[in-house]
């Protein structure tokens, strides 16, 4: 009843157009007609027979109201702390229709009902249709789709190019879901199982809603590590997802119902789409999050040292270093963190900078990062002035003993360990180490350079015997590819021991222009949950490359 009650209370603090846009990014959870809802309390019904919805489970609330900037409205009823770990429910393709209807002006909408011409009935081509209404006949006239947008494109880009932006960014990132969340009719991202709107199948004394998550590998445990792989992508070829489609096919509604869930774990092991997390009695096998719920997601410490002409070791400046410090501070930045920078510190700079960094209060903040670019050696980092650092010493600033406030928190460390050697001008890509060493013993050793306390995850560029390697002018393997997976699987749902699995997929895959010159990173670790950072409500950053 108190539930109750709350939702009630938001719905009568909603204007009649907030609901209609609730009603427009709940469609796909819905799978039928949303512009038949009449009120808040109408909608609020439907997502809770869906199983969307209840006293249990307020996450989707909060995500609405955070979506349509109603954040006084979520904090005025407490919920502001609901679901911050939780995946996203509503699509990123309704979250993109529903931010362009926001940035388009009265002016602007005109202009698109224009350049669409005859392809919209003529009521639509009235002033009183909102945007939204515009988006959603478009779909149902399959002229949109969160995997055809080139229309939208079209007439988007004439009348604010700004915005042409973000769809690209949503195209370049989007991977189509495969679930029976995506139900809506004509529909073409929606390859599922069918369900009847009111019926939940059980299986094995388990009750399925019309939700699944968002990602499959970032709800997978496949060892006790939580390292996920690639599965190839066999939605478009291969004769068993049509094989598997038939069979659904064939089935009559009621029997579809009453297997499909049963059916569903074979469609997983051959399809990358969605699924529930595998039903198991081993508890081992469930492994918790870190919570993303303190007021700020953290600091991003970022050490990046270029200019070691006064060594005296015969350091060479690490060109190419200011490509990975931006790509790390657009990134980071986009996940929420406050990015603080110190550039060509000496070996006791660097340590003082940790030691302040750790006795801070972090107690309001989720986590903490630290990157750090420089030449190094074996379990140590150097200095612009020559003198080297443990990065051991660095990493005890914020264990347990040192760092109360960062206590069952994850700390994330990303080392570059650069070498120096003598420039070859004739080579765009040089080593991060002496020339008279190559590949033997070049790069930090990971297993020495994390402590025994619980929470930390240290991910080093390189394994033992292997060069780690720097690009002039577009920075290090190591470092590009970590932001580039961060964009791209972040707003996914993986988590960060999955992200790095895949720079290590990335990075062995790299050589240099002779193609004899390999790199192999290594992430080691103590955590004992998954760190999975929030989907950022911006569109990711453009980088580099």
């Amino acid at each position: 009843m108190e539930f109750q009650k709350l939702l009630f209370d938001i719905g009568k603090a909603l204007c009649k157009d907030e609901v209609k846009a609730l009603a427009f990014l709940c469609a796909d959870l819905l799978g039928r007609n949303v512009t038949t809802v009449e009120s808040a309390s109408d909608l609020f019904s439907r997502l809770a027979d869906q199983a969307h919805l209840s006293s249990e489970r307020p996450h989707l609330l909060t995500e609405l109201l955070l979506i349509i900037q109603r954040t006084h409205l979520a904090r005025q009823f407490n919920l502001t702390g609901q679901g911050s770990t939780t995946r996203s429910l509503v699509s990123p393709y309704r979250k993109l229709l529903y931010n362009l209807s926001e940035e388009l002006t009265d002016a602007d909408l005109k202009n698109v009902k224009f350049l669409l011409g005859k392809k919209l009935p003529r009521r639509f081509q009235e002033e009183n249709v909102s945007t939204l209404e515009v988006f959603r006949q478009m779909e149902h006239m399959d002229l949109i789709s969160d995997i055809n947008l080139d229309l939208l494109e079209t007439v988007i880009k004439p009348v604010c190019p700004a915005l042409t932006e973000k769809i690209t960014q949503f195209k370049a990132h989007y991977v189509p879901p495969i679930s029976p969340g995506a139900q809506e009719t004509g529909h073409p991202g929606s390859r599922t199982c069918t369900y009847e709107p009111n019926h939940v199948p059980h299986s094995h004394g388990r009750t399925f809603s019309n939700e699944m998550p968002e990602h499959p590998l970032a709800e997978s445990s496949l060892n006790s590590s939580n390292t996920s792989v690639d599965r190839p992508n066999m939605v478009h070829g291969g004769g068993g997802h049509e094989a598997l489609q038939r069979q659904l096919s064939a089935l009559s509604t009621e029997e579809s119902n009453s297997v499909c869930s049963e059916v569903r774990s074979d469609v997983t092991e051959m399809l990358p789409q969605k699924r529930e997390m595998p039903l198991t009695t081993n508890i081992n096998t469930i492994l918790e999050t870190y919570p993303m719920t303190a007021a700020k997601r953290g600091t991003c410490l970022i050490i990046n040292n270029y200019d070691f002409s006064a060594s005296q070791k015969g350091l060479q400046s690490r060109d190419g270093t200011m490509t990975d410090e931006g790509c790390l501070h657009k990134v980071f930045g986009w996940l929420g963190f406050e990015i603080e920078t110190h550039r060509d510190c000496k070996g006791n700079d660097i340590l003082s900078v940790m030691k302040k960094l750790g006795s801070r209060d972090h107690s309001q903040m989720d986590c903490v990062v630290c990157c750090i670019l420089s030449h190094g050696e074996e379990g140590c980092v150097y200095g612009v002035d020559g003198h080297t650092v443990d990065i051991r010493e660095l990493m005890e600033c914020f264990n347990g003993l040192n760092c109360r406030s960062l206590v069952e928190k994850p700390k994330l460390f990303f080392i570059q360990a650069c070498q120096g050697k003598k420039t070859q001008a004739s080579v765009s890509v040089e080593a991060d180490g002496p020339a008279y060493r190559l590949v033997n013993s070049d790069a930090v050793v990971a297993k020495d350079s994390i402590p025994s306390e619980a929470d930390f995850l240290c991910g080093m560029s390189t394994v033992r015997s292997y060069i780690s390697y720097r690009e002039k002018k577009n920075g290090t393997w190591y470092i590009q590819s970590l932001c580039q997976n961060l964009v791209r699987m972040v707003p996914r749902g993986f988590d960060i021991v999955s992200i790095l699995t895949k720079v290590n997929a990335d990075v062995s895959q790299k050589t240099d222009g002779s193609g004899q010159k390999k790199q192999m990173p290594q992430p080691s670790f103590s955590l004992r949950k998954k760190v999975v950072f929030p989907i950022p409500r911006d569109p990711p950053p453009v980088l580099y490359h």
